[in-house]
């Protein structure tokens, strides 16, 4: 499995300068790269191809009096970001052409000196190194400063060096890692999200939304509105933008830990961690979509599934149609109600948290999946009709089975 490893760095004035000119570089190569391949296709010329655009975006450009500042960067910086429009044509030629499902993915677009989020890219072939010392070395910037939260666990494949909105350097190293299985258990989870309790586990657990967004929100205002009040241009507002870049990422920061944290114990502490597919894309459009993406259910799963497929449990996705909340744990009887409804009782006498009652459907629901995936037998084995149920009798009138708000024939 590979996994990414994040850590700060701090590089000196005459580094950040090398960066930004390796940043600029290029941004440079994948801009003429996209206009060489859109101009082909306005004048009805073939594809241009990987290597021929290579030749003529890099290789040829050094030549020319106009691109010769493209030799004071790695050279595999610049080959990266071709790789990268490459890689967004085939996404975009693949979902045109259906072998890519999900969301339609548009064709890529110019990168803009202004974009707040820079990021290059080295690979073995830069020869970039981590010193005994600690510091990371690359072609032509120097010796970073690294901040070794923790260590790596293998040898790393490629390292990105980003610079975020806030201002901040972070060194991504790729490692190539085995999975580290835990001790087997006998527990199993299911898991509800939602706003109010950002999780409610099958064994009543409640986990509270920390709403880390809302809790800065007065902070966030202010410095909005310390912001607006600049003028478009000027020094000033482009230090009021670093501030509230920085408060937003504080914001995430803390939102990614707490998660991080969370998914950890669940995993650790359960054999099988069953969740719903929510449509957290539709929910987004809709009234509560500040809250949605306050609380981070996509990333979670996420880090559910990566860590599970990694220390060795099982990980499943009910669908998001399933009626876990109206339908009783107890008889399987499926009820009608509405939103504000927390509490109910169902006609078979069963008394039911709304939230938990659809956490342990979603574990019956995922353990139902789970086996029929392997083979068992989930739904009950056939057996032989009783005979006088074994004819047709066509002067029987039509039985009727109704359940509360659905109608079966």
């Amino acid at each position: 499995m590979q996994l990414r490893y994040n850590y700060r760095v701090y590089p000196t004035p005459s580094q950040q300068h090398s960066l930004a000119r390796a940043f600029g570089c290029a941004r440079v190569v994948f801009n003429d790269g996209l206009r060489a391949r859109q101009e082909a296709r306005d004048a009805g010329r073939r594809y241009v191809t990987d290597g021929e655009l290579s030749r003529q975006v890099i290789t040829a450009a050094k030549a020319t009096p106009e691109r010769a500042w493209l030799g004071e960067v790695s050279s595999v910086v610049l080959q990266q970001a071709l790789a990268d429009l490459n890689t967004a044509y085939r996404n975009f030629f693949a979902s045109v052409t259906g072998k890519r499902k999900g969301r339609k993915v548009a064709p890529p677009r110019f990168r803009s000196r202004k974009d707040n989020r820079q990021a290059i890219r080295f690979t073995r072939n830069s020869r970039f190194k981590v010193c005994a010392n600690g510091r990371l070395r690359l072609p032509k910037v120097g010796d970073l400063s690294v901040r070794w939260s923790r260590g790596l666990p293998a040898e790393p494949t490629s390292v990105t060096v980003i610079r975020d909105a806030a201002g901040r350097y972070f060194a991504s190293f790729v490692v190539q890692t085995t999975d580290e299985p835990l001790p087997p258990l006998e527990s199993e989870m299911g898991i509800d999200l939602g706003l109010t309790h950002f999780a409610v586990l099958s064994d009543g657990t409640k986990v509270a939304a920390p709403k880390f967004l809302r809790r800065a929100a007065r902070k966030l205002k202010r410095l909005q509105q310390d912001l607006s009040r600049k003028q478009r241009g000027s020094q000033n507002r482009r230090k009021a933008v670093v501030k509230v870049a920085r408060a937003h990422a504080r914001v995430a920061d803390t939102r990614r830990d707490w998660q991080h944290k969370l998914s950890t114990t669940i995993i650790r502490d359960n054999q099988a961690v069953y969740v719903e597919d929510l449509c957290v894309t539709g929910l987004g459009r809709t009234r509560l979509a500040k809250s949605v993406h306050d609380a981070g259910w996509a990333s979670f799963t996420d880090m559910l599934q990566y860590k599970a497929a990694r220390y060795g449990r099982t990980f499943g996705r009910v669908d998001r149609f399933f009626p876990s909340t109206r339908m009783c744990s107890d008889c399987g009887r499926i009820n009608k109600m509405t939103l504000n409804v927390r509490s109910w009782t169902c006609p078979c006498g069963s008394t039911h948290d709304r939230d938990v009652n659809a956490a342990i459907n979603i574990l019956a629901a995922g353990r139902a999946e789970s086996l029929n995936a392997c083979g068992a037998q989930v739904r009950p084995a056939p057996v032989p009709a009783p005979r006088r149920e074994a004819g047709i009798h066509p002067h029987a009138a039509c039985s009727t089975r109704s359940v509360e708000g659905i109608s079966v024939l």
